[in-house]
């Protein structure tokens, strides 16, 4: 005897992961109907796939802090920029995903409207951030939605990917912020976010990044 059981009862422990194969399309859009909103499991879809992520307290705090690093850094170098979220993004029979923090950089300008993140008919987000990521479905959706810079934080280590015709290559230089020593800023930033505390933290960063000046942007790591 079967059993089914509604998706909006379904319960994941923080943490978790859940995979399903032999997901079409139109079965993604039905279960991200069906489990609504206000929900605190994430989905990702590629072709056949579908993965259902429970996210835990250790994961969202440090995708908040790169969030607040990314902003403080921009503004100080007086950049616009549109920061989305969670926001779902979309290519209908391709892929989706709901990343941790995703933002609008190059593109801000065009992004200030958007209410609907149409990818069929809108440009990527021009950054997008997740943390512990082991899936390999994440990576390939954001390959397929054409994302042009990703940054996976794990284990306390950044990784940055950056998006070519050929795929995903991962490199040590940012694309969003070539000037600075971005996978080596970022964990220690979040390591001292963490100790002391975000406005702390945040503090020392943007005091810092008044007085360097960019004269030696590594020196801005050294607290």
């Amino acid at each position: 005897m079967s059993v089914t059981i509604p998706l909006p009862n379904l319960q994941l422990m923080p943490g978790s992961l859940v995979s399903i194969s032999g997901i079409s399309w139109q079965d993604y859009e039905a279960i991200q109907q069906e489990l609504g909103e206000n929900r605190n499991l994430r989905l990702v879809y590629y072709p056949d796939v579908l993965e259902i992520m429970s996210p835990s307290a250790a994961h969202e705090r440090p995708h908040r802090l790169i969030a607040y690093i990314v902003t403080a850094i921009l503004e100080h170098q007086e950049r616009d920029w549109e920061d989305f979220g969670s926001t779902t993004l979309k290519y209908p029979e391709v892929a989706a995903i709901e990343p941790d923090t995703c933002f609008y950089i190059q593109n801000a300008a065009c992004a200030r409207n958007f209410t609907n993140l149409d990818l069929t008919q809108s440009p990527p987000p021009d950054l997008a951030i997740e943390c512990d990521v082991t899936s390999k479905t994440v990576i390939k959706a954001y390959e397929a939605l054409r994302v042009p810079e990703v940054w996976i934080y794990s284990s306390d280590k950044l990784q940055i990917f950056v998006f070519s015709e050929t795929g995903y290559e991962q490199v040590q230089n940012s694309l969003t912020f070539p000037d600075f020593p971005i996978s080596d800023l970022i964990p220690q930033l979040i390591q001292t976010g963490m100790l002391e505390g975000t406005r702390q933290m945040l503090g020392k960063l943007k005091a810092n990044l008044a007085k360097k000046q960019y004269s030696n942007p590594k020196s801005i790591v050294n607290f």
